[in-house]
């Protein structure tokens, strides 16, 4: 539950339209939800408890969070810290689900059977060995609520002199557009951008190939915003006229005999359309195995062009992290949110390797469940003990439905996590529950059980039920939070730790990971039948009975046993097996064994999903 409810803006004029204020939002945003978009932002933005994770390199400014985009800009709202430069690559509505790769680590000849693996089987097929990241599908309208009351958000923690860059698709973009007009202003619009791709490859439909992202770029205030004319060089230099003002005109410059004076010119203003020479994303150059990466060089063009040395630039869905470790290298401040571990962990470790200093804390607004919410969603099905889907009489509305020898079909509601709209249990969501949903299910149910992640006020949901509830069906409520942390199993590991003249050495000699064995038997079974539909033979990944090549990532703690991590040292493998110790790359392979010179009394370790596990050192 939040601490409490923090205004988007503080002098909110009375009767001050929010959602339907122009003729073309309404046109584009005229459904059933919009009431309830407005009663969230007029009620303000969720504030939650912060936890502090781990402060890395000196204490600094710049935070690495953990949490939904208006739950993070009500923390930075709550302690005043304004934003002079935000660039946001949300999902695009697209209809895909974005994934990372899984690969085995120390021993090259699995990492090299895993990529053989992979090219035997359809992409489709390869989905049962990838950590799906988050499901980028959504209704239309819903997108768009979303994306509202983000933008709102986002809006009111930005400085009066700053800008947003929002970098969208062909597919919703024209939409979001119009909700920008709305949130910034139609005069604070600044530019349109295309940002072309080369060598796309064309799709085999009736169309041209989309080769390009468009990015709105908006101001706070068009009288007072930091633009820097950006230039790149010429292939080839030009003769230009030379151009000087008069009176505010530009005109043609003469020489002493009246005529027009040309010069060579070896560079150009960079105008709207972006041609880089890169492909999207950037995996040749800045391998970092995330789906939706963006190349550095995209970032450091927007960076430059509208903030200065020492100014803030937040990214809010940071994902891999360029936004972040780009900021850093051009000796600016930066916030990176993102609701998913592999999105902290990867830019984490980026930062790392950057020598940035930064500290990482997590929101405690139950997003974080299990790693990223589309995860959860996906394990839901299983997780509630009975449920069944698919139940005849039951609306797509409930998430499915058990059958009790008491009750009978009880059907189940579960928020959409992938949807924040969902996440408050409030009595809109109860309204239509009791009034709409109760009185249209076609079985003949004693009870419905009703999951929330957070809940407004239960004791006046409990009253509202009570008092507008026309049917005899119980409406029991139920916290998903104590469901979800009952069935969470860390990895089992086992080390020993022993000191030589002074250097402690930490050797790990077993790691058992049920979920990641999961994965594996999974994609085994999986690749077999494929090989076996193509006349091939299958060569399954095999686990060693110490299970070392299923961790990334080695830490010691040599200050705190609880609290705020710390690591006095590290090493991280990278997917070919080579150790990166404190940030810095090597060409050795891992010996399964962490050093240091003084006495560690905390050991992490983080297996190749992501998933960590902390134990005090005895």
């Amino acid at each position: 539950m939040p601490v409490k409810y923090i205004p988007y803006y503080p002098n909110t004029v009375e009767g001050q339209a929010i959602l339907d204020n122009i003729t073309r939002t309404q046109r584009v945003l005229r459904y059933r939800e919009n009431n309830k978009v407005y009663d969230r932002i007029k009620r303000g933005m969720p504030y939650y408890e912060v936890e502090p994770l781990e402060t890395v390199g000196e204490p600094s400014e710049n935070l690495v969070i953990r949490g939904e985009c208006i739950s993070a800009c009500a923390y930075l709202k709550e302690k005043g810290i304004k934003v002079d430069l935000v660039y946001i690559d949300p999902p695009f509505a697209s209809g895909a689900d974005y994934a990372k790769k899984v690969y085995l680590r120390k021993n090259p000849k699995l990492a090299e059977k895993v990529a053989a693996a992979e090219q035997e089987m359809d992409i489709d097929e390869l989905k049962a060995f990838e950590e799906k990241m988050y499901g980028d599908i959504w209704q239309k309208e819903d997108y768009l609520n979303w994306m509202y009351e983000n933008l709102m958000a986002i809006k009111s923690v930005m400085s009066d002199n700053a800008s947003i860059y929002v970098h969208l698709d062909w597919n919703i973009g024209h939409y979001v557009k119009v909700l920008m007009d709305e949130v910034f202003g139609e005069d604070n619009f600044v530019n349109e951008i295309t940002w072309h791709y080369y060598n796309k490859m064309a799709p085999s439909s009736k169309c041209f190939p989309r080769a390009s992202d468009k990015i709105f770029l908006y101001c706070k205030s068009k009288d007072d915003f930091i633009f820097n004319r950006q230039t790149e060089e010429r292939e080839q230099p030009v003769k230009q006229l030379v151009r000087k003002f008069v009176d505010g005109k530009a005109i043609n410059a003469r020489d002493d005999n009246g005529n027009v004076m040309y010069r060579d010119s070896f560079e150009k203003r960079i105008d709207d359309v972006w041609r880089m020479s890169m492909l999207q994303p950037a995996d040749k150059t800045q391998p970092l195995n995330y789906s939706t990466q963006k190349p550095e060089a995209l970032l450091q063009r927007m960076i430059n062009a509208s903030s200065n040395k020492g100014m803030l630039v937040a990214d809010f869905f940071g994902g891999s992290g360029v936004t972040a470790k780009v900021a850093n290298d051009l000796v600016r401040k930066f916030i990176h949110v993102d609701i998913g571990i592999n999105s902290i962990q990867t830019v984490r470790d980026r930062l790392k390797e950057a020598n940035a200093n930064f500290q990482i804390f997590e929101i405690k607004d139950g997003v974080s469940l299990f790693r990223n919410p589309q995860q959860t969603m996906d394990k839901l099905a299983i997780l509630i003990p009975g449920l069944q889907k698919g139940v005849k009489g039951i609306s797509k509305f409930w998430f499915g439905a058990i059958t009790k020898s008491k009750e009978g079909i009880v059907p189940v509601y579960v928020p959409n996590l992938l949807n924040t709209q969902e996440k408050v249990l409030d009595i809109p969501t109860i309204n239509t529950i009791i009034n709409q949903e109760l009185q249209n299910l076609e079985v003949n149910a004693k009870k419905v059980i009703v999951y929330y992640i957070d809940i407004d006020d239960q004791k006046a949901l409990e009253k509202f039920i009570k008092d507008n509830n026309a049917t005899e069906i119980e409406v029991e409520l139920k916290d998903l939070k104590n469901l979800l942390h009952d069935v969470v199993i860390e990895d089992i590991i086992e080390f020993t730790t022993t000191e030589t003249k002074g250097v402690f050495t930490t050797e790990i000699t077993k790691l058992i990971s049920d979920r990641l064995i999961q994965k594996i038997g999974e994609f085994n079974q999986k690749g077999n039948l494929q090989s076996i539909k193509k006349g091939k033979k299958f060569d399954p990944i095999n686990i060693s009975n110490e299970g070392l090549e299923l961790i990334e990532l080695i830490a010691l703690d040599c200050e705190n046993t609880e609290g705020q991590w710390h690591s006095t040292t590290e090493i991280k493998m990278d997917k070919l097996g080579y150790v990166i110790k404190d940030g810095v790359k090597s060409k050795d392979f891992w010996d399964g064994k962490i050093r240091c010179e003084t006495k560690p009394k905390r050991i992490k370790i983080r297996n190749i999903s992501g998933d960590e596990t902390i134990k005090v050192i005895e």
